[in-house]
């Protein structure tokens, strides 16, 4: 047979990449979405499948590119994600009252999706320079490096986006040993603000009252979440309806295809931000334990490469990137739940939508990548 034919050394260089368990988790959770899609949208398989089959091919990709290389190419993909970011704020396409898109000819693009990926690299590569040197002021520096994105990003407006740029910068910052004496102030202030509103909620929610740095509508958001029935035909209308498909699911849940509040149209966006109250009014508590227990076996694994990884950079770069999943799904869980205000993040590898599974497929292909060659230096 001409080896170049040899079906076994074709195998073995699709697959040769690919971390087993990380691979069986993330085909488990979209699994689980066709599943749950074929009852809340079935006129979008096609095009999940579209979407599904690319992510995986960026995943495969991701998974041969050597740490070393994803290290060299980190400052230049912070550098051009900031020059899209600044381009957007001149330049963008408005939609729906916000300014996120950029208009390239063929097609448009969301150059804040970038920074998902872009800054823990970034920041990873950073301390990785700084390696056995780390001092406090090169904490700031990176903390600078991780604002600029993230205010340019607010600005647009797209709270979703700049909680999760946040979180995958703040993810290497605490990797890298950022001191809790800089950490406990943040949280307090940030604890006694979220107090302070639940407390003084009816006073502070009332019309004609501003919140220094928010919005008219984040505010709205965080006075529906308070009191969903201030406004239940506008911005409440999400929050009540998914709080009331997810406890009418029980604990086995209302089968398969029977969710009256889905299929009634009383839950909106059920094909993308509120996917998982579809999944709990079909499948109930169980069918959401299930998908929590995915959930957490995927971080576990996530962490257990990072903790293996042979370099700062890996470690670092592992550790963001697995805790930002774990970010997607809790944000989504709480928003859902109405705990957390709606802010438009999907629920990881579930929800419709090409290019945040494309972004989080890149994060398990670049996982798979310091796993695979953790194997090749011994370690």
């Amino acid at each position: 047979m001409n080896p170049r034919l040899d079906p076994r050394k074709w195998l073995s260089f699709l697959l040769s990449p690919l971390d087993g368990p990380l691979m069986l988790l993330v085909l488990a959770l979209t699994a689980y979405s066709a599943v749950i899609m074929v009852s809340a949208s079935p006129e979008r398989l096609g095009t999940l499948a579209v979407n599904t089959a690319v992510a995986f091919l960026v995943m495969w990709a991701a998974a041969r590119i050597p740490p070393q290389r994803m290290m060299s190419i980190a400052l230049p993909l912070y550098v051009i994600g900031i020059v899209l970011l600044v381009a957007v704020a001149l330049f963008g396409d408005v939609s729906k009252g916000a300014r996120r898109w950029l208009n390239i000819g063929i097609t448009r693009i969301q150059p804040s999706e970038l920074m998902k990926i872009a800054m823990p690299l970034t920041l990873a590569w950073y301390f990785q320079s700084r390696e056995g040197m780390i001092r406090g002021r090169d904490f700031l520096i990176a903390i600078s490096l991780l604002l600029l994105p993230v205010g340019l990003i607010a600005k647009q407006p797209d709270l979703g986006t700049a909680i999760l740029v946040t979180a995958s910068g703040f993810f290497v910052l605490f990797f890298a040993g950022l001191t809790w004496r800089l950490i406990l102030p943040v949280a307090v202030v940030g604890i006694a603000a979220i107090a302070s509103i639940v407390i003084m909620g009816d006073t502070i929610c009332q019309p004609g009252v501003d919140w220094p740095g928010l919005r008219e509508y984040q505010k709205h958001r965080v006075c529906t979440l308070l009191d969903p029935t201030s406004d239940p035909l506008g911005k409440g209308f999400h929050i009540i309806q998914s709080t009331i498909a997810i406890g009418s699911g029980g604990v086995v849940g209302k089968g398969w295809g029977n969710g009256t509040q889905t299929h009634l149209d009383f839950l909106p966006e059920r094909h993308t931000d509120f996917i998982f109250a579809v999944l709990t009014e079909e499948f109930g508590l169980v069918g959401a334990l299930i998908l929590v227990v995915i959930y957490i076996l995927l971080i576990f694994r996530g962490l257990f490469i990072a903790a293996g990884a042979p370099t700062l950079f890996s470690r670092l770069l592992a550790g963001a990137l697995t805790l930002i999943f774990f970010t997607y799904a809790l944000v989504n869980m709480g928003m859902v739940s109405g705990i957390l205000p709606v802010v438009g993040v999907p629920l990881p590898f579930v929800s419709y939508g090409g290019t945040a599974l494309v972004t989080l497929c890149l994060g398990v292909g670049m996982l798979m990548s310091i796993q695979r060659h953790r194997r090749r230096v011994g370690t």
